[in-house]
């Protein structure tokens, strides 16, 4: 089985074309992949179009191409997606700077990693779902033309179905705010009852290696925190529990954090930094939950370490 939306005209200036493809086999796979980088060969001022997908698919695609191999780019997924979906954004956005056309043109093949940590869990599953969906919004002033491919031998019909919400032209599309709130919907567990209630931001980082977290790493994870603290506060409350590696802590905060988009716009700098709030925060730490409370509550953040 191989569906998807097929060859459209390349993007125009500043406008995101975000596509999907989904099939359960190699040809399958090589039928969605090759008339899209057909198109990115043929498209105007753009670089050669890239394949991100997992080994055995880019070597039977290398093989379909036969000399048109030379003129496209070649890279494992295990490569590209090394860490979370913020680390994604994060690597989708430095690769443009670096590498694609005026306003952004290049055209790319992308395959998820779902035998990785995309797949680990419903709840990174998840993660990763928010990520298609918010690509739409963070990359909508590129002129990128990606094709997300979804091989159903390992991402599972859950997912591709789910996918499917987050990619225009599916027919199921979710507009970003509408398919975010729904993930978010889902309630975080409770704090336990043995949770510590910290004095300030500043102290999560004593209180974590205190819990058996290296003294780098809870310098890093107290940095998270009080960078979240900093672009989201006042603080009302601090809870932390949890042993090292898996630190956590949650900011309870006195208004709502309201945009979707907190923490995954890059800022213009490329190595993340303690100044840049949730971006900051979201690139250091494994899990960074935000959950907004009733209109005219405050939110909750919790940040996970390891």
């Amino acid at each position: 089985m191989s569906t998807s939306t097929g060859p459209r005209p390349a993007a125009a200036q500043g406008q995101f074309d975000h596509r999907m493809a989904v099939f359960g086999s190699d040809d399958g796979f090589v039928a969605a992949a090759l008339p899209f980088l057909a198109e990115g060969l043929a498209a105007p001022d753009e670089p050669p179009p890239v394949a991100i997908a997992a080994p055995g698919l880019l070597a039977v695609l290398r093989d379909a191409l036969g000399t048109d191999a030379r003129d496209v780019g070649f890279i494992d997924h295990t490569d590209w997606y090394t860490g979370t979906a913020a680390n994604a954004v994060a690597q989708g956005a430095g690769y443009l700077a670096a590498n694609a056309g005026p306003g952004g043109r290049v055209h790319l093949l992308m395959e998820p990693d779902w035998a990785g940590r995309a797949g680990r869990s419903p709840r990174e599953s998840a993660e990763w779902i928010r990520y298609e969906s918010l690509a739409n919004l963070l990359f909508a002033p590129f002129a990128t033309t990606a094709l997300c491919a979804y091989d159903t031998r390992t991402a599972g019909p859950a997912v591709v179905d789910a996918a499917r919400r987050a990619h225009p032209g599916t027919g199921v599309y979710e507009q970003p705010p509408v398919l975010v709130r729904e993930l978010d919907a889902v309630p975080l567990p409770p704090p336990p009852q043995s949770a510590a209630r910290l004095p300030a931001p500043e102290s999560v980082g004593t209180w974590a290696a205190d819990c058996g977290l290296p003294a780098v790493d809870a310098g890093r994870f107290g940095r998270a925190v009080v960078a979240a603290a900093a672009a989201h506060g006042p603080v009302v409350e601090i809870l932390a529990w949890g042993e090292a590696p898996a630190c956590v802590c949650e900011l309870r905060l006195c208004r709502a954090v309201a945009d979707p988009l907190a923490g995954f716009v890059p800022p213009p700098g490329r190595e993340p930094e303690p100044g840049q709030g949730l971006w900051f925060t979201r690139q250091v730490c494994s899990y960074v939950d935000v959950r907004d409370g009733v209109p005219g509550d405050g939110a909750k953040i919790r940040v996970q370490y390891a």
